[in-house]
């Protein structure tokens, strides 16, 4: 069996990090690349390669359209005949295996819920949706053995491009997409809680770049993010949500500092665009980046170099850890390959690694949200809850661990070591209650931890007492 193996070259490095080097949160990061994980059929091995990455999530589309072909008799039972799982299934069951989340975007309205008018129109009755993402939430909800939590979801890709989500304007001009999106929204987000009340629910996925008025000849229609999110902000009764999804591409050939005129938004706006997003909906606004990357030459022309993207990808994670909003980093994609336009893989259709594997690898290890920092007063009895998916996947939720802990403090001096059980909650993660402690300290925490057949995985982290 395969198992998520920590770097201890760089554990050790970080006994000696200040605190101030450890003060913003964790993100998760990792990728999408349906064709490669989902499925090709070396996509096993191809998951195996993004473990290697310390990929901690997997982003991929839930067409709406392709899982329900046929209008379901109970269109909200996870195992209404009509429904065809068996893919997504299959990943869900691979990256658990694997330690790895899952994020799910619901994209796509069948025919027979908007008289075949595509999948970029909204259903006649959003009642549809929501009880298509009850289903899908309930099926991945923990409940139903032998199917895997999800945690995250997301809803509609794009939709301020009108190829997403149609139409945008009226035929006086006026946008209509951001109205749309608000009713779908609602209906889907009613429909993820209540299968699942504890998933992570993200709006907008918004594109990066819009024109605002509608486009001449064959140019599609679009709204910037921000006039998309403006907008969207003014429909009443007021959206919920946990994040807002984003993909600040930068212009084909640029790298991660190219500027856009606001309201387009690239990396460089992503800090205008969440203090705007917070005085929009009237409270603080969490950043998921579920789509970004950079294609490469040759097989994109008009790409940069593989040393190019090599060095973008480590200047984006950095870049994205100076901004405390940001939880999130979805790469696009994994792979480069033949079924894809996009050359903007980490991998080469050969096969081979681009130098922007290394580099992703390194970047995302110091970040990773399964290796939490967690938070204390003095005096309290801090827990710290560390993500197992590796072994609920063997052993299912409820199942008891055990965990050999090794305590360090600053400066490396190593204060003993700590043997604790617990047991898998239903989203794959354990909890450990430490004693309470009177001093202001930061420990690392290195947890040895395995389950009654032997199976093992390690974790880390960073405890900060004051």
């Amino acid at each position: 069996m395969r198992f998520t193996r920590l770097v201890f070259v760089f554990a050790l490095l970080s006994l000696a990090a200040p605190i101030s080097a450890l003060a913003a949160d964790r993100m998760w990061v990792g990728f999408q690349d349906d064709p490669s994980f989902r499925w090709r059929q070396d996509r096993a091995s191809m998951l195996d390669e993004a473990v290697d990455t310390n990929s901690g999530v997997i982003r991929t589309t839930v067409y709406w359209s392709r899982i329900a072909p046929l209008r379901p008799a109970n269109a909200s039972n996870p195992f209404d005949s009509a429904y065809r799982w068996d893919d997504l299934d299959e990943l869900v069951r691979s990256a658990q295996f694997r330690g790895m989340e899952m994020l799910l975007t619901i994209w796509g309205t069948p025919g027979w819920a908007n008289k075949a008018k595509g999948p970029n129109f909204a259903p006649d009755s959003v009642g549809d949706l929501t009880a298509f993402a009850r289903a899908l939430a309930s099926r991945y909800s923990g409940r139903n053995p032998g199917y895997p939590y999800v945690r995250f979801y997301s809803i509609w890709n794009e939709p301020n491009l009108e190829q997403f989500l149609a139409p945008t304007f009226d035929r006086k001009g006026k946008p209509v997409s951001p109205f749309t999106y608000a009713k779908l929204y609602r209906a889907a987000y009613a429909g993820l809680k209540s299968g699942s009340s504890t998933a992570l629910v993200g709006v907008g996925e918004t594109s990066p770049r819009g024109r605002d008025k509608p486009s001449p000849g064959p140019i599609q229609d679009s709204l910037a993010p921000a006039t998309f999110a403006r907008l969207l902000s003014t429909s009443r009764p007021r959206i919920r949500f946990d994040a807002w999804a984003h993909h600040p591409y930068s212009v084909l050939g640029q790298g991660p500092l190219q500027k856009a005129r606001y309201p387009n938004v690239h990396l460089t706006q992503l800090p205008q665009f969440i203090k705007d997003l917070s005085k929009w909906f009237g409270k603080p606004v969490a950043m998921w980046i579920t789509e970004y990357g950079f294609e490469t030459k040759p097989g994109e022309p008009r790409g940069v170099t593989e040393s190019q993207q090599a060095a973008y990808a480590s200047q984006t994670i950095n870049a994205l850890r100076r901004i405390p909003n940001v939880r999130m980093l979805i790469w696009f994609i994994f792979r480069d390959d033949p079924t894809s336009t996009w050359q903007s893989g980490v991998v080469a259709r050969s096969g081979t690694k681009k130098p922007a594997f290394a580099t992703f690898s390194a970047s995302a290890l110091p970040v990773d949200a399964r290796n939490p920092i967690v938070r204390a007063k003095v005096g309290a009895a801090p827990l710290v809850r560390i993500s197992v998916l590796e072994l609920a996947a063997r052993d299912g939720a409820g199942a008891t661990i055990g965990a050999n802990i090794r305590v360090f403090g600053p400066g490396s001096a190593f204060f003993g070591n700590i043997q604790m059980q617990s047991t898998i909650s239903t989203d794959g993660w354990a909890s450990f209650t430490f004693a309470s402690n009177n001093t202001k300290r930061t420990y690392y925490l290195y947890f040895d931890v395995q389950d009654k057949n032997g199976n093992a995985i390690q974790r880390s982290a960073t405890l900060i007492i004051g």
